[in-house]
């Protein structure tokens, strides 16, 4: 794209109101999730149903069936989901679990949460998933399990971590358990294997900005351990009966939107991963910027693509990119993710006297403008042409 292209679509195509840089719907409906809701409120009405039947377990059994594991568990939110996987893991005082800094405060907070020391670790720096061997560099004898997030939709090096998880096994509990979270990431393959496939347990996300969406909020756990599944079964039902439990259970209505929105999920990464293609293409020649990597053999869904500026322009010239990309221009850009001590009062107490450098000058360097899979390519063409005049104005002041 020369300049004179840029100039003629940057007039011709102007955002009404600005795009988000982590769209409020990332997925999309169609009359078939409207019918699929309708139907199964329809369905609840008799006062001899109520809001009970099968649908639940069909989409546990679908959504198994397209990961490839043996179980999966829905439940009301990753969040839940991050939670429910700590408390599998019967944490002791003094317990860690390994996780990157670049990361969702959420994901943190899960392991602070069941009492669990955070580990802090350096993320790879074209992949901006946990380093494997910053990893093996901070297990210790307390270590109890590997928290390993997909990182905006690229899967992480799984196989590396379970060969580390084998080598440092725990005195007691013996191999680290390897969990994903892979919130931003459904959909997404590495190496002939969906995401979720591999690992003690992945945590998926179906809020409203996910790959895929549940009326707002929603999630699955997928593991093929028994034991495990029937433990987060008894922790989302109030402990049916045998342990201790809550009410962390997904709704039928939900359940059926989201059978109709698994069935169309790799039609919808499809579509997100020829944008992110398409907008590579068109930024390849920008020197300043390292655009997303995709390792051979992983199939990266993007959920947010996600962009390195110079070194020396980490902080202030990166912020000033995404002021004019977003007033000028009307493209958003949101930063996903600093390291979560950064935004988070309480695990920056907690992981004091940590120091993670990488994350650190990562997180001030990284950017995600908006990408959508309804995006039109003239419109991605636009974000594309912003993003190239909002580099040179940079360069340039």
């Amino acid at each position: 794209m020369d300049k004179t292209q840029r100039e003629e679509i940057l007039k011709r195509v102007r955002p009404r109101v600005v795009w988000r840089g982590e769209p409020p719907l990332g997925a999309w409906y169609t009359e078939e999730e409207i019918e699929a809701a309708v139907r199964a409120i329809r369905d609840s009405l008799d006062w001899n149903v109520g809001f009970t039947g099968p649908e639940i377990e069909e989409f546990e059994e679908a959504f198994a069936a397209y990961v490839g594991t043996k179980y999966a568990v829905a439940i009301n939110g990753a969040g839940t989901g991050l939670d429910m996987s700590m408390m599998c893991l019967d944490l002791e005082p003094g317990d860690e679990v390994i996780s990157c800094a670049l990361n969702f405060p959420g994901t943190h907070l899960a392991i602070i949460g069941q009492g669990g020391k955070l580990v802090l670790c350096e993320p790879d720096p074209r992949t901006f998933n946990l380093d494997p061997e910053d990893v093996e560099r901070r297990i210790t004898p307390r270590t109890r399990a590997i928290l390993a997030t997909h990182m905006n939709g690229l899967s992480v090096d799984m196989d590396a971590l379970l060969e580390i998880a084998e080598r440092h096994p725990h005195p007691k509990h013996g191999p680290l358990k390897v969990i994903g979270d892979a919130a931003r990431a459904c959909g997404g393959t590495y190496k002939g294997t969906k995401i979720g496939q591999k690992g003690w347990m992945t945590v998926f996300s179906f809020h409203t900005q996910k790959l895929m969406c549940t009326l707002g909020e929603g999630g699955m756990i997928t593991t093929d351990d028994p034991q495990v599944a029937e433990r987060l079964r008894q922790l989302r039902s109030f402990g049916r009966g045998v342990s201790w439990g809550t009410n962390y259970k997904m709704t039928k209505v939900q359940a059926a939107v989201g059978l109709v929105q698994l069935r169309r999920l790799d039609e919808m990464n499809a579509q997100r991963v020829k944008r992110a293609k398409q907008r590579t293409e068109l930024l390849k020649e920008v020197p300043e910027l390292t655009l997303p990597y995709e390792p051979p053999g992983y199939g990266h869904t993007y959920y947010l693509y996600t962009i390195l500026v110079p070194r020396e322009w980490a902080g202030e010239k990166r912020d000033r990119l995404m002021k004019i990309l977003a007033e000028e221009r009307r493209v958003g850009c949101v930063v996903a993710n600093p390291p979560t001590y950064k935004s988070n009062r309480l695990i920056r107490e907690h992981t004091a006297g940590q120091e993670v450098p990488r994350a650190e000058e990562i997180g001030a360097r990284l950017f995600c403008p908006s990408l959508h899979p309804l995006m039109t390519e003239e419109e991605n063409e636009y974000a594309a042409a912003a993003i190239i005049e909002a580099v040179e104005r940079v360069e340039n002041e």
